[in-house]
């Protein structure tokens, strides 16, 4: 198992969706930088399949639609939990130096939540019914709030050491 995967689950213990948990920030530029260029590819494939030809493929991809794609894989790869009510709050219990954002109601069943190790950041996100849609709202918000910030402090780190 490498240093960002946490897919270890056993029959008592919760679920694990996806396998990425970057342990160091290292790892999340390398794991974000190893998808552009298959985020290309699906834009590029996307396009085609829409129909572009070479004129408006120019016009309308942009680097933004590019990055979309590319943070959209990054997100749809991070390793989310999901377990019920007690057993959430037993894991946050046997993690004490985590901070916690929860999102949604604290009187339903489930939670999904992902656990930045790097950070020690964890978001939540209860749910009855729909655990598809938990996930992929979980993911948009960890990676916006976790690892944007991150991948942006870089991106300056290395505009600031070019000028």
């Amino acid at each position: 198992m490498n240093e960002d995967t946490t897919t270890e689950t056993s029959p008592n213990e919760l679920d694990t969706i996806g396998e990425l948990a970057p342990t160091s920030t290292t790892t999340v530029y390398e794991r974000f930088d190893s998808l552009g260029s298959t985020a290309q590819t699906v834009v590029r494939e996307i396009a085609t399949a829409m129909g572009f030809d070479r004129e408006e493929y120019n016009d309308r991809i942009t680097s933004e639609v590019v990055e979309a794609a590319r943070e959209t894989l990054f997100a749809e790869r991070l390793a989310v939990r999901v377990a019920s009510q007690d057993e959430f709050e037993q894991w946050v219990d046997s993690h004490p130096a985590v901070d916690v954002e929860q999102m949604g109601s604290p009187n339903v069943d489930r939670v999904a939540w992902h656990h930045a190790p790097f950070s020690d950041a964890v978001i939540a996100a209860t749910f009855q019914n729909e655990q598809a849609a938990a996930v992929s709202t979980l993911r948009r918000r960890s990676f916006g709030e976790i690892y944007r910030p991150v991948l942006e402090d870089e991106s300056s780190d290395k505009t600031d050491s070019q000028e």
